[in-house]
């Protein structure tokens, strides 16, 4: 099985994975340049996941304004 580029994976995968990748670089067990390589790629899934993120309260502000109602500062947990 090929590793999935980050544009492929889902919020779900690339939160997981950047959950394994945070790990990984604490433990300080990793060699520097499989720690660089990890690097890059957890913040290749940070910008993923911040975007997907924006995305999802973009369409939720987009929805509610549809319904009516004020778009503000609501916490999207407040719904």
């Amino acid at each position: 099985m090929t590793e999935k580029t980050v544009a492929e994976l889902t919020f779900e995968e690339a939160m997981a994975e950047l959950e394994k990748v945070v790990t990984q670089l604490e433990r300080g067990d990793v060699a520097l340049e499989a720690s660089i390589k990890l690097y890059e790629r957890g913040a290749a899934l940070k910008a993923l996941c911040a975007s997907k993120l924006k995305d999802a309260e973009e369409k939720v502000e987009l929805i509610r304004a549809a319904e009516g109602k004020a778009i503000g500062t609501t916490p999207v947990e407040g719904l």
